[in-house]
């Protein structure tokens, strides 16, 4: 969902003094990270698992109200950016990350709800989105001093 990506965008431009702008924008470029790494995480584990969606399970009793998802259901590819963004937000701002969460699993319920996803699917995407946020978390530790300079060399050219 674009709420997500966008929420990573109004980090970039957040802050109030150029220190805390440096660390919202350190963390928006973690966010940015782990929403890619989760999409990718996702699309392995659907090359390895090809879980059919509840609308196909169950034909008989789910109707379906809008397009059917080609993909497959396991884990919840919007869930885990969703999880993984909330989770960058959340180490900056804890109102903002509480609230992309729950958008997060406002989502999913709706999805459920509808019978494109199991609940498990749910919190399977939330799990992947969480689990790479840390390892992007981690990544950021120890790149730290190179994604300094990229910030420093967007600012210079006025991207940030």
């Amino acid at each position: 969902p674009l709420v997500f990506s966008l929420s990573m965008f109004w980090l970039w431009f957040s802050g109030k003094t150029p220190s805390q702008r440096m660390t919202y924008q350190l963390t928006a470029l973690t966010g940015i990270s782990a929403l890619a790494i989760s999409n990718v995480v996702v699309w392995i584990i659907n090359s390895l698992w090809n879980r059919p969606r509840p609308f196909l399970d169950h034909p008989d009793e789910l109707n379906l109200l809008f397009y059917s998802p080609t993909d497959p259901s396991f884990p919840a590819n919007p869930i885990a950016i969703g999880f993984a963004v909330a989770m960058a937000a959340w180490t900056v701002n804890r109102k903002f990350g509480l609230w992309l969460a729950m958008t997060a699993s406002l989502y999913g319920f709706s999805r459920v709800y509808v019978g494109v996803f199991y609940p498990t699917d749910i919190v399977g995407g939330a799990l992947v989105g969480m689990a790479v946020y840390g390892f992007t978390s981690y990544l950021r530790r120890a790149l730290e001093p190179l994604i300094t300079m990229v910030v420093r060399f967007a600012r210079g050219v006025s991207v940030a």
